[in-house]
C-alpha cells in the first residue's frame, strides 16, 4: 500500500489539496468495488497536528505533524508526498516553510517519492532536488521560476513531468492529469480509465500550452528589445521577417537576433509566431469559425503552415481549440 501524505499549510488552496485526497479515496473505493485491495493511506500532514484555517471558511484537520512522519530507512519505502498549490507570495510563505522544505529534502533522500500541484512546485524546487530535472508549474509563475530557480528544467508546456521518483504537475486544474497519472501508474490502466470517467476527467497528458496567456516576455532591460516586441505585437497580422523588425530597431540581422535572445529568452522568430498564435487563440475563444480566414489575419499565407506552427505551440489544432473553448 502506497502511504501518501498531503502537505497542508496556511497558504494552500483548497481545491488543489481537497481534489487529489477525493481522487485517491475514490480510488480505493474503485479497487475494492473491483475485488481488490485498496492502494493507497491517505493522511493530511502539517507543521503541527492540529486543524489549519485557511483564507476562506473552510479549514483541514491535519492528523499529522511533519515529526509524526520521519523518513524511512528500512529499504521498503513506499511513501508519496504530494505538495498542492498555494496563494500568496512565495517569499512570505518560504519563511514560514523552512521546516516543511527540509523535510520533503530529507524524505526524497530517503527513498519517499515527491509531486507537486501547480505552484506547489516552488516548494521541490527551494530544496535543490529539481536542479537539473524537468518541472513544469502554472503557466503564470514560470518566468518567476525561472529567475530564482535558473538550474530547474522548467517546461511550461507540459502537463505532468515524471524523473526520478520527482513528479510535477501544471497550472490549476490541469493538474489533476498528474494525480490520474500517479493512480494509473501504481494501480495500473484499467484503474485509471475507470477514475477518469468517475470524475469526468478528460486525461491529457501532453500540453497545458493552449492554457496559457501570453505574457511577452518583456521583464528585461533592453529597450531596444522591448520596441522590437511591441513592434511585432503591433503587426501580427503582417507577414514579418526578421530583417524588418531589426531595421526597425537600427540593428544588423546578428547583433538583434544575438541580443532578443539574450532578453527574451526565446529566438525572434519564435516570438514572432507565439504573438501570431496567441492572436489566432484569442479569435477562435471569441467564436471565429472560419480556420483559412484566420490563416490570413495573422499574417500566414497558407493554412498548412498555420495549422502545424498552432499545434506545435499549443499541442491541439485550431478546430480542436476553437470546439474546446469558442463561443458557442
Amino acid at each position: 500500500m502506497k502511504n501518501v501524505y498531503i502537505l497542508i499549510y496556511e497558504d494552500v488552496v483548497l481545491s488543489s489539496a481537497a481534489a487529489p485526497l477525493d481522487i485517491f479515496m475514490r480510488t480505493n473505493d474503485i479497487l475494492t468495488q473491483m475485488g481488490r485491495a485498496a492502494a493507497f493511506e491517505i493522511s493530511l500532514v502539517a507543521q503541527q497536528a492540529s486543524e489549519i484555517q485557511l483564507g476562506s471558511p473552510a479549514s483541514f484537520a491535519c492528523q499529522r505533524s511533519l515529526e509524526e512522519v520521519p523518513p524511512r530507512s528500512d529499504g521498503h519505502n513506499q511513501n508519496l508526498i504530494l505538495v498542492p498549490a498555494f496563494g500568496g507570495e512565495w517569499d512570505l510563505l518560504r519563511r514560514k516553510s523552512s521546516a516543511a522544505i527540509a523535510w520533503l529534502k530529507r524524505h526524497y533522500e530517503a527513498g519517499t517519492e515527491v509531486a507537486s500541484l501547480c505552484k506547489g512546485s516552488y516548494f521541490l524546487a527551494e530544496t535543490g532536488l529539481l536542479e537539473g530535472k524537468a518541472c513544469t508549474s502554472h503557466w503564470a509563475v514560470i518566468d518567476d521560476m525561472r529567475q530564482r530557480f535558473p538550474k530547474v528544467d522548467l517546461q511550461p508546456d507540459s502537463v505532468l513531468t515524471d524523473q526520478n521518483g520527482i513528479y510535477t504537475g501544471g497550472g490549476a486544474f490541469s493538474s489533476l492529469n498528474l494525480i490520474l497519472y500517479l493512480v494509473e501508474k501504481f494501480c495500473g490502466h484499467d484503474v485509471g480509465v475507470q477514475v477518469a470517467k468517475n470524475f469526468s476527467i478528460h486525461r491529457d497528458h501532453m500540453s497545458q500550452a493552449h492554457f496559457s496567456v501570453f505574457s511577452g516576455l518583456n521583464r528585461h532591460g533592453d529597450k531596444a528589445i522591448l520596441n522590437a516586441q511591441h513592434f511585432i505585437e503591433e503587426h501580427y497580422g503582417e507577414d514579418i521577417s526578421i530583417e524588418q523588425v531589426a531595421s526597425h530597431v537600427n540593428m544588423s540581422k546578428r547583433n538583434f537576433i544575438r541580443r532578443f535572445k539574450q532578453a527574451v529568452q526565446v529566438t525572434p522568430i519564435e516570438y514572432i509566431q507565439r504573438v501570431k498564435i496567441e492572436a489566432a487563440k484569442k479569435a477562435l475563444e471569441s467564436g471565429k469559425k472560419n480556420i483559412q480566414a484566420l490563416t490570413y489575419e495573422v499574417g500566414y499565407n497558407d493554412s498548412k503552415t498555420f495549422r502545424s506552427t498552432f499545434k506545435r505551440l499549443t499541442g491541439v489544432t485550431p478546430q480542436d481549440y476553437r470546439n474546446k473553448y469558442g463561443r458557442l
